[in-house]
């Protein structure tokens, strides 16, 4: 039976794991180590071990691919054209505009947007296949314009390797875990380097993540997932098969219910057990509930986003529109009664990649931005960089950098000619701070 908590006993509940990461850095380490220094031997190597991989390299020929697509049902296809349509309108909103204005006379600024080169998009083997994580992961960076996008993944599912085929990917290769986002980030002779990795993975994945960020740019370190309703009435059914749907991904999963209502709880309680009991991933949902699930008593709706601000959940599900402007950390917010968090795993069209942790603090889910640069214009008649000189050059004296100063004032005749002791208005430069600006 899934527990009924107070409020207080929320934070020890939904308190973060980083205990297994940190274990796990420890562990993917060596194999990064490994993989910088012997490129494909070495991958090669962590892949047979780890992966199973038979095949003698991890590119996967694209008469594989094709196979693949070949044997995919027509129900299937149809679902995939659907999902991947509405996640390309969906990303095509979400894509940032160029843009060129006069800000002042002879003053003109704007933005360029271009596509990052190589992508790296990582599907998980898991329990389950996930061809809708390659249609998350590849339909925006279609829509961003990246020229070379690929696909890794541990396990030769065909639905997988026939969604990218779908989908137009060639570049798809069987190999998973820290090894494949050391590939990644360092390249291979195989295997291209990737400006970004994006994608879910398993603690060592995450870590892996973590360890060459900076080196590799990535989404999100992302952890199990996650999901916090909230909810004062409604079907018992409905907020059960919600918790449910989140519980059997992993062990690890969350689901956490928000009420303050007595008699909705026990009934949630109540129809979760029911609905175990005839689950097919009953197995793992089960444990999901007993260790990390709970239905939360609170005083009140506005208690209850206080409470998932404070967490900042992977999917968050409200009950009217209303509470979303109280909302200010979540992955995804899926508002009202017929908005289960399935939909958006699939096929509503926002991405199903999410952070987690806590870490919709910061960042929202996977979207086109993450495979953009969007890149800064500017241009100055002369007339423009002499109105700005006073302020560029105070500063910039301000500062101890005085060529910048004189960059300017070579421009626009202001004393480029003086040294600084007879311009009047130089100073001996000071030590600078190793800082970064």
């Amino acid at each position: 039976m899934i527990r009924i908590l107070e409020t207080k006993d929320v934070g020890r509940l939904l308190a973060r794991r980083g205990a297994r990461l940190i274990q796990a850095e420890a562990v993917v380490r060596p194999i990064l180590d490994s993989v910088r220094k012997r490129g494909d031997r070495a991958l090669l190597e962590h892949a047979r071990r780890l992966d199973g991989l038979t095949r003698r390299t991890v590119r996967v020929p694209e008469r594989e691919l094709r196979a693949a697509r070949a044997k995919l049902s027509p129900e299937f296809r149809s679902a995939v054209d659907l999902a991947a349509a509405n996640v390309r309108a969906f990303a095509e909103r979400q894509m940032p505009r160029e843009w060129m204005r006069p800000a002042g006379r002879g003053l003109h600024l704007g933005q360029i947007v271009r596509p990052l080169s190589t992508v790296a998009a990582y599907i998980p083997g898991g329990r389950y296949p996930l061809p809708s994580t390659v249609v998350m992961t590849v339909v925006p960076a279609q829509v961003a314009g990246v020229a070379n996008i690929c696909v890794a993944s541990p396990s030769a599912a065909r639905e997988v390797f026939g969604t990218a085929a779908l989908l137009g990917v060639r570049q798809v290769f069987e190999m998973g875990g820290a090894q494949a986002i050391a590939a990644f980030a360092f390249g291979t002779r195989t295997v291209p380097r990737a400006d970004r990795i994006v994608g879910p993975g398993n603690v060592y994945v995450a870590a892996a993540k973590k360890l060459l960020a900076g080196e590799v740019g990535i989404d999100f370190i992302a952890g199990p997932t996650e999901i916090l309703i909230i909810a004062a009435a409604g079907d018992p059914r409905h907020l059960a098969a919600d918790m449910l749907a989140q519980a059997e991904h992993d062990v690890d999963a969350s689901a956490v219910l928000l009420t303050p209502s007595k008699r909705l709880a026990a009934s949630v309680a109540a129809e979760v057990e029911r609905q175990l009991a005839v689950l097919p991933t009953r197995v793992v949902a089960r444990r999901a509930i007993a260790r990390n699930s709970a239905v939360v008593l609170v005083r009140s709706l506005e208690e209850a986003v206080e409470i998932a601000n404070r967490v900042a959940p992977e999917h968050l599900s409200i009950p009217r529109e209303s509470l979303l402007a109280k909302v200010t950390n979540a992955g995804s917010v899926f508002v009202g009664p017929f908005s289960p968090e399935a939909a958006g795993d699939y096929a509503s069209g926002p991405n199903h990649v999410l952070p987690t942790g806590g870490v919709a603090r910061q960042r929202g889910g996977l979207s086109v931005t993450d495979y953009v640069k969007v890149i800064s214009v500017q241009e100055l008649s002369r007339e423009a960089l002499r109105r700005l000189s006073p302020a560029v050059t105070t500063l910039a004296r301000a500062e101890g950098l005085e060529a910048h100063a004189r960059s300017v004032e070579v421009r626009v005749g202001q004393g480029s000619d003086l040294p600084p002791e007879s311009a009047g208005h130089a100073r001996p430069p000071r030590p600078r701070s190793t800082e970064a600006p």
